[in-house]
């Protein structure tokens, strides 16, 4: 099969649950409009209308909310793969943003060849409704890191989550992966301080954890950084060999 902008999306929405040949070239047949964003740019904003949705096909995106006094919390981060804002074909309004971290390269799909996707290919269908479920369960562990793990914890359940859902589409090999993500943003995405974010990081590098230099991360100990992560995969639903390592 040629190869196609949406072999991403594919790969994550395989890595959930199986997919048909048939099924497969349905998603590839989707009508495209491919952006690049550059970095700490708006994809979409907080109150938006949206008449399409996206895929990230490279780079990393964040859903946020930002209060009046500038204080801004990330909700999620969204690697290649991820459809951060399908819930936009059934809740009119975008309720906070979706912005990139890193410079990026965005699909965007009208609504309407969507819902003619999942009216014609059921299964599809179950596996983007299987997807925003999914997205509901990560953002139950998220409240659970936020508000019940330890600083050295929770940066290090968020480079399991990270490790694996870029493992499930190709992304990571040797247990290596590209994190070209500032501490202020990893901050913001675990509730810290950028301050405890950098001891946290000091932390899993002098206890033999982690690699990470040059936006390169290398999880050196895997078994160990689950265990002082408490990570369980459970919640990302991957399948057998997506969540193998």
């Amino acid at each position: 099969m040629v190869s196609s902008p949406l072999d991403v999306l594919v790969r994550k929405l395989e890595s959930i649950g199986p997919l048909s040949k048939d099924e497969q070239k349905a998603i590839y047949a989707l009508p495209l409009s491919i952006r690049s964003v550059p970095e700490h740019q708006d994809v979409v904003h907080d109150g938006d209308r949206p008449t399409q949705s996206c895929v990230v096909l490279e780079g990393f995106l964040c859903r946020y909310k930002q209060l009046p006094d500038g204080t801004r919390q990330i909700h999620s981060i969204h690697v290649p793969g991820d459809m951060p804002d399908l819930q936009s074909l059934h809740l009119n309004v975008m309720d906070h943003g979706l912005a990139t971290l890193t410079a990026s390269k965005v699909a965007f799909i009208p609504h309407a060849a969507l819902r003619k996707l999942m009216s014609e290919q059921p299964r599809v269908s179950d596996a983007l409704w299987r997807d925003i479920l999914v997205d509901a369960a990560i953002f139950r562990e998220w409240i659970v890191n936020v508000g019940a793990r330890e600083a050295y914890a929770r940066l290090a359940h968020l480079l399991c989550e990270l490790f694996l859902k870029l493992r499930a589409v190709g992304l990571s090999q040797d247990f290596t992966f590209q994190l070209p993500i500032t501490q202020a943003e990893l901050a913001d995405a675990t509730g810290l301080s950028t301050v405890h974010v950098n001891r946290s990081v000091m932390h899993l590098r002098s206890a033999g954890l982690i690699t990470w230099e040059r936006g390169e991360c290398k999880i050196e100990n895997w078994d160990e950084l689950k265990r002082v992560a408490m990570f369980d995969p459970t919640y990302l639903h991957l399948n057998g060999e997506a969540k193998a390592a």
